[in-house]
């Protein structure tokens, strides 16, 4: 990887060409791609600034992305770390605990973004840490609220040890992931310039955009997506268990919406890295010409819909319908396999039978 220091001393991207890029792999979502954008920019200025030695106001610009499963978050955080060429990891907040008890520290997060960055701490400073599933260590308990309950380790114990490192701070972080109770082996990293991007689903608010509840009755329909449209103030994330000082240190907080049939359509064909194109391609190289017929990919969109799996799911939907003919690739030369409706209705339909006889 090219030093990320040498790619800085260049104009940094703008916002639009930030976002232009990120359209060119993830679909939809536009209003998540354009904050993405302004933040990724800030944040290669504050860079730039601090590279040149200049004093400046520019803050961290970390994000919060909200939006449910398969909606494009950890894409969209992968594709940005591409765009500014700089290393990128993915932790899952799940894993950590308060610093002390069993479990990982957060400053591993560091460490697996410097294995990353191929040990070179210049460039694990200016690296993307994607922390997902933060949702996850909300609080607990009421009794962690009022400080009347047991510590809780696990949620706001994990929030109050992320306080330092979202902030910037110089930290001591293991050389290697593995051995992270050795405390021989450490290097002195500051994540003052490091970009951390968090997600969770946040299902309830998500679902229900107030304190209402579910919508019941007559036009209960038409309220029910009102309420979905409503955005998730930091007064209900707070209610939901996030420390305010967490949300304090996230300055950007974007709300993703679900993916409709035809932005699942595009994600099926568009980008160009798309699943389609992938199948084309290796059963190209057993001499078979494959088609995808709009019926068949719709019927794809729709078993992924009704399940709530979003886009994620496509994978794992397509290689079931795909596997019969990737089985017999090599035996069947010379051919044009066409994946149409019925093909992949009578291939879903097996998946259901297996599923309800489990």
């Amino acid at each position: 990887m090219e030093s990320s220091a040498r790619r800085e001393e260049a104009a940094p991207l703008t916002p639009r060409e930030i976002f232009e890029r990120l359209d060119r792999y993830v679909i939809g979502q536009d209003a998540a791609k354009r904050a993405v954008a302004i933040a990724a920019h800030n944040h290669l200025k504050r860079i730039q600034a601090r590279r040149m030695r200049r004093q400046s106001l520019i803050k961290k610009s970390n994000i919060l992305l909200i939006g449910p499963t398969g909606s494009g978050k950890t894409h969209i955080a992968r594709n940005l770390a591409e765009i500014l060429h700089v290393p990128f990891t993915t932790v899952d907040a799940t894993e950590y605990t308060e610093a002390g008890y069993y479990g990982k520290d957060v400053e591993v997060m560091v460490s697996d973004l410097l294995f990353k960055a191929n040990h070179s701490v210049e460039d694990t400073q200016r690296g993307i840490i994607f922390i997902d599933e933060v949702d996850k260590i909300a609080r607990r308990t009421q009794g962690a609220r009022n400080g009347a309950g047991s510590r809780d380790i696990g949620g706001e114990g994990v929030q109050q040890s992320l306080l330092k490192l979202l902030e910037g701070r110089e930290v001591h972080v293991p050389m290697n992931v593995t051995q992270a109770w050795n405390k021989s082996d450490f290097v002195q990293v500051d994540t003052r310039d490091i970009l951390f991007i968090c997600a969770g689903t946040f299902s309830d608010l998500h679902d229900y955009g107030d304190e209402g509840g579910r919508a019941m009755g007559f036009g209960a329909d038409a309220l029910g997506a009102k309420r979905k449209e409503k955005r998730i103030s930091t007064k209900q994330l707070v209610d939901f268990g996030m420390m305010a000082e967490f949300l304090g240190r996230m300055p950007v907080m974007v709300q993703l919406e679900r993916l409709g049939e035809p932005d699942l359509l595009r994600v099926l064909t568009e980008p160009p890295d798309a699943i389609t194109r992938e199948f084309k391609e290796l059963l190209a190289l057993d001499e078979i010409e494959l088609e995808f017929p709009e019926s068949g990919l719709r019927e794809v969109v729709r078993y992924s819909l009704a399940r709530g799996l979003g886009a994620r799911g496509l994978r794992s939907i397509l290689e079931h319908v795909m596997s019969d003919i990737m089985f017999e690739a090599p035996e069947r030369k010379h051919r044009q396999v066409t994946v149409d409706a019925e093909f992949v209705k009578a291939r879903l339909a097996a998946l259901d039978d297996v599923e309800l006889n489990a």
